[in-house]
């Protein structure tokens, strides 16, 4: 199974902030789309990605003053992306190892979506599902 399976499935569509936006508004939006990660683009090009993580980290070492910074300032910059060609094996490997929960998908230099680890679980859970009903039919016509 690939990634471009699942974004068939989810969609495409991409949550993003400007890297020059208030680290508040940023907050906001996570909280509205009840999302745990924003991609922060400028125009089209990815500057990096705000995460759950990286906002409480900064909140517990500067306080609740960084809620007026520039994205900019508490975002990762070292993001780790994907391709839509990447299995879905691939991606659980990337995201043990790198120990981060959101891959912003990337075909030929452009976003073109992000997948959490919530969509690997419902995928994977809905594979399972599949299978099992496979087998169950299989047992009845034996």
């Amino acid at each position: 199974m690939t990634v471009r399976s699942i974004l068939n499935t989810k969609g495409h569509q991409i949550m993003s902030v400007a890297p020059d936006a208030k680290l508040a508004a940023a907050v906001k939006l996570l909280g509205e789309k009840k999302i745990g990660a924003v991609l922060v683009m400028d125009q089209s090009r990815l500057e990096g990605i705000l995460s759950e993580r990286d906002i409480v980290r900064v909140l517990g070492e500067r306080g609740a003053g960084v809620l007026d910074e520039p994205v900019s300032q508490v975002m990762t910059r070292k993001v780790v992306s994907c391709k839509e060609t990447d299995t879905v094996a691939e991606l659980m490997e990337m995201m043990t190892t790198g120990k981060f929960r959101h891959l912003p998908v990337v075909d030929n230099g452009k976003v073109v979506g992000l997948i959490s680890i919530g969509d690997i679980v419902k995928w994977r859970v809905r594979e399972y599902e599949s299978e099992q009903e496979a087998l169950r039919d299989y047992i009845k016509t034996a």
